[in-house]
């Protein structure tokens, strides 16, 4: 509903560009992404600003998960250009899409003045404006380029400590995670070190790994009515996330919570495995068994608004066992956020809560659980998050490896099925007879040409389902 003319990325608007001789501005985002909306609605809901795009240049909306390739080419621009990235990403380029500028997000009145200068620039310089797309597509080019060496390599034991040793430094041992902010759950690094622990049984490889599991799972990045984790905290100790649910985030987390339990037989890790499953099934699947991509950090224009709790609130659902319910999750009457707002978080084991309040820890339990039970049916009442409904192959194929990991750790039947529900569903809607491929399906059309990731987790997630099954059609699919 933008007044801005948007085109989709693709050869018809390259091919307006040229025969109205205008710039291009390229502006590339995703539905969970806060800063895209706080940009659309200051600047491309408004008139004055639609107004000066759609007069001097033609206008190209890209969504980065659908198009990583195009997203790829521009946020390098704007590293090289800037020292920087991230989203909204937008690019100023010429009309064959060489960009010559690219920044993230700007406010209204700085957009307007940058897109005049550029304009002008067109008229009076246009010489300068070709000499910076050739310098930034150089830089590009430059960037991209790998270069191969032909020699062999058998990597050993010392490489793989020497790697360990390289990260250690950089470890958070007392909060888990990087030692920075804000903090991304990267659980591909704590995967690593889970494989490298059974090769080496370096503990502190393990203890880097359960550190930081615990912590994500005790902290507000983890949805502790519903399950599933936010995409990243804000803060050094995971405890206020940025609040959007994305799928990838959520399917690696089950694999790796699984893939913990198998080593250390933690429950906690079981429970959040299961409790992030049922938040998947719940909020991001379709009734044909396909998963959708995120649910939004914002609801009724505020970020967090859906998740956050004020103490009377809670005081008011809970009654007399609403103090247990906020010594459990840090709920104080200034809140643990802003404008006395409460996240939901941990501290603490259930033992040391429980001996805290004098309650058993089976009482503490079953008070906390009839809380949650009661503050969920308040929460589904209130205005969701929007959902981002596209369904993406590479993402719905690391789900399959999620359900099967979860299967394995756990041996319960309904997360097979789901796996394999799944897997059918790409076959019919994602898989040609041939083997190739499309990346996107939305209301019952598949679309965009499959990308390498598509293929590579279709293809181990086909190897994961002939793991568990023993059923040669998988494999034979991966094939």
């Amino acid at each position: 509903h933008n007044p801005v003319n948007w085109y989709p990325w693709g050869d018809k608007a390259l091919q307006k560009a040229k025969d109205e001789n205008k710039l291009i501005i390229i502006s590339i985002g995703y539905a969970a992404c806060h800063w895209c909306h706080v940009m659309e609605h200051e600047s491309f809901e408004d008139v004055e600003v639609a107004k000066v795009m759609n007069e001097n240049f033609i206008c190209i909306k890209v969504d980065r998960e659908e198009r990583p390739d195009v997203d790829q080419v521009y946020m390098a621009a704007a590293q090289l250009i800037t020292g920087s990235g991230g989203w909204p990403l937008n690019a100023i380029a010429l009309a064959d899409g060489r960009p010559f500028y690219a920044g993230t997000y700007f406010p209204k009145g700085k957009w307007i003045q940058m897109l005049e200068y550029f304009v002008d620039m067109q008229k009076k310089e246009p010489q300068k404006l070709l000499q910076s797309a050739e310098q930034v597509t150089n830089g590009i080019h430059q960037v991209e380029n790998v270069s191969f060496k032909e020699v062999g390599k058998t990597f050993s034991m010392s490489d793989l400590d020497k790697q360990f040793a390289g990260m250690e430094a950089n470890l958070d041992f007392k909060k888990g995670g990087a030692n920075r902010a804000p903090k991304f759950p990267m659980p591909s690094n704590w995967e690593y070190l889970l494989h490298y622990n059974y090769l080496s049984k370096n503990e502190n490889a393990l203890k880097a790994v359960t550190v930081t599991l615990e912590n994500m799972a005790y902290g507000g990045i983890y949805d502790h009515l519903e399950g599933g984790f936010a995409r990243y905290s804000t803060d050094a100790n995971w405890h206020v996330p940025h609040f959007e649910k994305m799928l990838y985030d959520n399917t690696q987390l089950v694999s790796l919570y699984a893939h913990a339990f198998q080593q250390t037989k933690n429950p906690l890790y079981k429970k959040v495995v299961y409790e992030t499953l049922d938040f998947v099934q719940h909020e991001l699947t379709s009734s044909e068994g396909a998963f959708y991509s995120s649910l939004d950090a914002d609801s009724e224009g505020e970020e967090g608004k859906y998740y956050v709790w004020t103490k009377d609130e809670i005081e008011k659902a809970l009654g007399a066992d609403a103090d247990v319910f906020s010594i459990y999750y840090n709920v104080t009457a200034a809140g643990n956020w802003e404008h006395g707002q409460n996240i939901l978080l941990r501290h603490e084991t259930d033992d040391a809560t429980a001996k805290k309040i004098s309650l058993s820890v089976s009482e503490l339990k079953n008070k906390v659980d009839a809380g949650k039970a009661k503050l969920m049916k308040i929460r589904d009442a209130r205005v969701k998050p929007g959902l981002d409904d596209k369904v993406l192959s590479s993402w719905n194929a690391l789900m399959i490896s999620g359900y099967v990991d979860a299967y394995r750790a756990f041996g319960d039947e309904a997360f097979l099925s789901k796996a394999i529900t799944n897997a059918e569903f790409l076959l019919k809607h994602a898989i040609a007879k041939d083997g190739e491929m499309t990346r996107n399906y939305k209301n019952g059309k598949s679309s965009i040409k499959a990308l390498l990731d598509d293929y590579a987790f279709t293809i181990a997630a086909f190897i994961d389902l002939y793991q568990a099954t023993f059923n040669e059609k998988w494999l034979n699919e991966a094939n």
